[in-house]
């Protein structure tokens, strides 16, 4: 499974979100593209509409258990996609933003 590390990843590399939506709602990367995973197979659509043609998916969870299938799935699917290892909690803990839809400052439930 391919992964990266949250420090590794750039300022507009494209982020899919995978959580909930309470934990989404919560806090959540700014910029990410949020489809739960209890959702994903009906909404795979979204993602190949926002997701850029040539680029990378970082996917994300919380921790990476729920990121990991999702790129995996992805990845089968002929997509470049990785894992983003440890997931939102090693990003909040790295100081990376958390924000509500709000913009304001949120927390990784």
């Amino acid at each position: 499974m391919p992964t990266v590390e949250v420090t590794d990843l750039k300022d507009g590399d494209f982020l899919l979100d995978v959580r909930e939506d309470d934990e989404w709602q919560a806090g959540h990367a700014g910029g990410a593209l949020h489809i739960p995973l209890s959702e994903f197979v009906a909404r795979y659509g979204e993602l190949t509409e926002a997701a850029p043609q040539d680029g990378r998916v970082h996917v994300i969870c919380r921790s990476g258990g729920r990121s990991a299938q999702v790129a995996m799935y992805l990845v089968q699917q002929g997509v470049d996609a990785v894992n983003v290892d440890g997931g939102m909690q090693v990003w909040a803990a790295s100081g990376r933003p958390v924000v509500t839809d709000e913009g304001k400052p949120g927390h990784v439930l």
